[in-house]
This record gives structure tokens, C-alpha cells and sequence, in this order.
């Protein structure tokens, strides 16, 4: 992919407070119009990478570019292209949903009427437009997100930063919130994601990068990251649990790998390299009368992938 196609392109980016390397060596190469993830657990380095990318914090070495200019030398024409939305909503809680925005407006240097015309274009675009006279300390949590994310689109950057942006939502809010990044998208803007939630991840990025320790561990689609940690795995439930055995042993010859017995519902998991046995592995099964009552094949989970590649349990992790 050529650079004038990328919206993010660093090599080497590094950043130490003291003796900690908070970012360590990361590359990345964002294409323009996607949604990129960068996932790892606190500390991982995230935010500081966003904060270098931002121009909110110099990089002790390597180099980062947004839309082709350096984040260093040319730190203001990046700020122009660019939104950031932090974990934290930043609105005034004694201001109401409109003058906020309106303030935001017109520190980039709108007009009031003008100002007044974007505030409220914003807020009907983030469905907020019946709470637009309302104090924003009456809002709730999944408001005041969107509020947020409206106030970032004032300048509507070519890429915005969205730093945990549904961090203590619940999980009805979170889904609206991933509805209107992907709108955003669908607008024109590239978005770049950090998140600790593996689903998020999976739901909205085009491209994932696995943080560990400051450090890119892994990188590439939702599915060739589940590529890497394993086999799909086949799961039969059976009408007579206790012909589980039975079943195992049938379906031996069809796996490289160990056949389990999951549970007190004794189900049976067979880990296949290629599903195109699984006609055959079921006639197998029919050949020892064995009746199913489901069959479901289910690929390694982000989860399973998190933690295959940083090393951690999900004992850790919890």
C-alpha cells in the first residue's frame, strides 16, 4: 500500500518515562477510510500512542505521519485533520447540550450564527437533538459518550481518535455508540480505536493491532488473528450423553488433536483443521447410531486470541 493511502504510517515510535518504556518500537500503517484497533489491557500502551499520534505528546524516537506530515514538524496542520475523543467526556456539566457545542465552534473561530447552525446540525446527527436545552449533568452516561463524539466532529476530521470511547457503558449504549462510529465511517472519516473489549474490536475494526507492554505483539484481520491460535472446533451434542465415548472415538481419526468431553451435558468437541471432513465425520457418527441433537462450529474467539498472544490467563486478565 502506497503512503498517500494511508491516513497513520509510523516506524519505530517510542516513548520512556524514565525507566519505563510506556511505547516501544510500534509500526503501524493505517488505511485511509477504515476503523483500526488497537487492543491490549491497561497499560499496554494505547493511549500514549495516541497521544503521540495527536501531537498531544513528542515521541523520544522513531517517526509518526498523518496523512503524510510529520506529528512533530508539522504539528499543526496534523491538529487541523484530526479529533480526539479521550476515555472521559470533556463537556461542561453546567452547560446544556447545545452550548457546548457551541463553544467548541467557536473556539475554531465559527461565527455565533454559524456556531449556533453547527451545534444543532451535530446534535440531530447524534440523536440529541430533544435534549439540545437540557444541562448536560441531567445526562446520562451513553449522552453525554455521544455528546462527545459530536463535539470532536466539529472541524468533521478526516481521522479521529477514539481513545476507550465506551468505557462504563452498558451494553445497550455501547451498541448505539458502535452504530455511529460506523456511520462516521460510512462519512468519510478514518477512525482510529483503542479498546480493552475484544468484542468491540471484532464488531468495528477492519484491521486489529495486539498491544502487550508498549509493544505490537500481532496484527491483521479479526480472522487471520483467530487464524493464528487455532483449529474451528466442531461441538456435538448428543440425544444419549452417554455414548459420548463412543463418539470420541469415532471421530478420532478426523483430528490431529485431543477429543474432549465438555460438562455434565457431556458434549463432545472435535478441533478440525479443515471442515470439509465434517460430512463424513457425521456419517461416521450415523454408522455408530449415534443421533445429534445440535452441531455447532465455533472459530477460536478474540478472546482466546488475546490471550494466546500476550501470554496472560483469562484468571489474569479477570
Amino acid at each position: 500500500m502506497s503512503d498517500a493511502a494511508l491516513a497513520i504510517h509510523t516506524e519505530g515510535l517510542t516513548k520512556t518515562y524514565g525507566a519505563t518504556k510506556a511505547v516501544e518500537g510500534v509500526d503501524l500503517r493505517v488505511p485511509v477510510g477504515s476503523v483500526y484497533a488497537l487492543l491490549g489491557t491497561n497499560g499496554a500502551g494505547k493511549t500514549t500512542t495516541v497521544r503521540m499520534l495527536a501531537t498531544l505528546a513528542r515521541p523520544d524516537a522513531g517517526t509518526a505521519e498523518v496523512f503524510g506530515l510529520d506529528v512533530v514538524r508539522n504539528a499543526g496542520s496534523v491538529r487541523s485533520l484530526i479529533g480526539v475523543t479521550g476515555q472521559y467526556a470533556s463537556v461542561d456539566e453546567d452547560l446544556t447540550a447545545q452550548e457546548n457545542l457551541m463553544v467548541f465552534a467557536r473556539l475554531i473561530g465559527a461565527r455565533r450564527l454559524r456556531a449556533r447552525q453547527r451545534a444543532d446540525e451535530l446534535l440531530a446527527e447524534f440523536g440529541l437533538a430533544h435534549v439540545a436545552g437540557r444541562a448536560v449533568r441531567h445526562f446520562s452516561g451513553g449522552m453525554r459518550r455521544r455528546l462527545d463524539l459530536a463535539a470532536s466532529m466539529i472541524t468533521r476530521p478526516r481521522l479521529l481518535f477514539l481513545d476507550e470511547p465506551t468505557t462504563g457503558l452498558d451494553p445497550r449504549t455501547r451498541v448505539q455508540m458502535w452504530n455511529t462510529v460506523r456511520d462516521m465511517v460510512n462519512g468519510g472519516t478514518t477512525v482510529l480505536l483503542t479498546t480493552q473489549y475484544l468484542e468491540e474490536a471484532d464488531q468495528l475494526a477492519d484491521h486489529i493491532a495486539v498491544m502487550d507492554r508498549g509493544q505490537v505483539v500481532a496484527d491483521g484481520t479479526a480472522d487471520e488473528l483467530k487464524a493464528r491460535v487455532g483449529d474451528n472446533c466442531v461441538r456435538l451434542d448428543l440425544c444419549d450423553p452417554e455414548l459420548a465415548p463412543v463418539a470420541a472415538a469415532a471421530c478420532r481419526p478426523f483430528t490431529q488433536e485431543d477429543v474432549l468431553i465438555e460438562g455434565p451435558e457431556r458434549r463432545v468437541v472435535v478441533p478440525v483443521e479443515n471442515l470439509d471432513s465434517l460430512p463424513e465425520l457425521l456419517l461416521r457418527l450415523r454408522a455408530h447410531d449415534i443421533d445429534l441433537k445440535a452441531v455447532n462450529v465455533e472459530r477460536p474467539t478474540l478472546d482466546e486470541v488475546f490471550f494466546a498472544l500476550t501470554g496472560e490467563t483469562e484468571t489474569d486478565a479477570a
